[in-house]
């Protein structure tokens, strides 16, 4: 029986979840979700920051705070804790899916499924936790404006795109919320739905340019680019600070040797078969993105007997930023969090996926390095663009929750009019000058001696 099961009530027929989401307006108007108003005991957010470095590699933060200071989106990229904070004092209506946690336009983009075709969808989830799905969507209309504002563009289109998220989010959602749970189950963004997605000329031809550059990002593209051969052995070309290797006999290096085994056995029967056809020739550590950078991140290269490589990342996975505010992960390891919510969330996923635990005591996930994954260069993008992009964004997500929350009930909360992304995207213009704000107080704890940053070249 299809039940849904919201404080304490059990709903059976899509009739009555349909209702029921319709009433929940009476509890929370759905105009609501427009409002931001910092409370008076809201958290100083670099004292926040400052937290979130607890466990960290010590060499490393500077460059988190380096990468941060380049504009008040990377600021945004890098701050999910205080985001989470604030997000945990607005309204929501009480309904969970599997959230992302750090849901910004950067965390979307195409990856190969085990097919080899090419999909759209979430690829970040590091941060992925059980939540209200009004968080998810929140942080994705503000990361929209902020973006934008970052590359001049007007206050207008800025508004536009986000409410085309929350816009698509909901007309997706309506449509989810009519097909059955397999439906929903086996529905995904791929590259011929994205042409079909494409308004004009200009859009179809990056969308095909992006797909056939899809086809390149693979481990075989990617060996002569990382890696050089050392005495007749392939090795990780070092590029500190960014890439490098341990010390022999590191404590660090011997934690990786030690949960890439453990790791092996969190694999299917299967693909343990698959994975045996590799060994291991060489682990270097990686510097990567702008929240992560300070964990613990290593690059593993495989070979094959017959030279075929296979490069594995293994990130270190800490406590959802969500965790102080929706509760604890059922699961003890957070690499086996990221992992189950990765695979819940997206329309397909890696075959590599996989977690372990270090003797460190540090958790990680893996997953490979290479997998046709790209991103879109948003910088890139015209106004137009980028507005159709939010949109694609706004249904990718709306595909994501609708697979672990009630699609019937959130559809029936949103309704058919445009109250919703017309709140949405204010909020999202209101949150984006908070951000901006806080980008400010960074900038201003860095020239005050506070914190250390240090800026790459460009």
């Amino acid at each position: 029986m299809n039940v849904h099961q919201n404080s304490g009530s059990i709903i059976s027929s899509p009739t009555a979840r349909l209702s029921f989401g319709k009433a929940l307006r009476s509890t929370v108007p759905r105009c609501a979700h427009s409002e931001w108003n910092p409370p008076a005991s809201r958290p100083d957010p670099i004292a926040l920051l400052e937290t979130s470095n607890q466990g960290r590699l010590p060499n490393l933060i500077p460059i988190r705070y380096g990468r941060m200071l380049k504009s008040p989106f990377t600021f945004l990229r890098g701050a999910a804790i205080i985001m989470a904070a604030d997000l945990a004092t607005t309204p929501t209506t009480g309904i969970e899916v599997q959230a992302c946690g750090d849901c910004h336009v950067l965390n979307f983009g195409g990856y190969g499924t085990p097919e080899r075709n090419l999909v759209f969808d979430l690829n970040d989830f590091d941060e992925t936790l059980r939540a209200p799905w009004e968080w998810d969507i929140k942080r994705l209309a503000t990361s929209v404006v902020v973006a934008l504002r970052n590359i001049k563009v007007s206050e207008k289109n800025c508004f536009e795109a986000a409410r085309a998220a929350a816009h698509s989010y909901r007309e997706n959602m309506g449509k989810y919320a009519e097909m059955s749970a397999l439906e929903v189950w086996y529905s995904r963004i791929d590259a011929d739905v994205l042409r079909n997605f494409a308004h004009h000329a200009k859009h179809l031809q990056r969308i095909d340019h992006y797909v056939e550059k899809a086809q390149t990002r693979t481990s075989a593209h990617a060996l002569p680019k990382l890696t050089e051969v050392v005495h007749g052995q392939w090795r990780i070309i070092d590029n500190p600070p960014l890439m490098y290797h341990l010390p022999p006999h590191d404590f660090l290096e011997q934690e990786v040797e030690s949960a890439y085994q453990y790791y092996r056995q969190t694999l299917r029967d299967d693909l343990r078969v698959l994975l045996d056809r590799y060994h291991l020739v060489d682990i270097a550590m990686k510097v990567v993105g702008v929240g992560s950078v300070g964990t613990r991140c290593v690059v593993a290269l495989l070979m094959g007997d017959d030279n075929e490589p296979l490069f594995l990342q293994m990130k270190e996975a800490r406590a959802s930023v969500l965790e102080p505010y929706a509760g604890k992960s059922i699961y003890q390891n957070h690499g086996q969090r990221i992992i189950a919510g990765q695979r819940i969330m997206q329309a397909a996923s890696d075959i590599f996926l996989g977690w372990t635990h270090s003797e460190g005591g540090h958790d990680f996930y893996v997953r490979q390095l290479r997998d046709m994954k790209i991103g879109v260069d948003i910088e890139e993008l015209s106004s137009s663009e980028f507005i159709h992009y939010s949109a694609l964004c706004g249904w990718a997500l709306a595909r994501a929750h609708a697979r672990s929350g009630d699609p019937v009930t959130i559809s029936g909360y949103l309704g058919k009019s445009d109250t919703f992304e017309e709140a949405i995207a204010h909020f999202a213009v209101a949150y984006a000058s908070q951000t901006e704000h806080d980008y400010k107080a960074l900038v201003a704890a860095v020239k005050s001696g506070r914190i250390k940053a240090i800026e790459e070249d460009s």
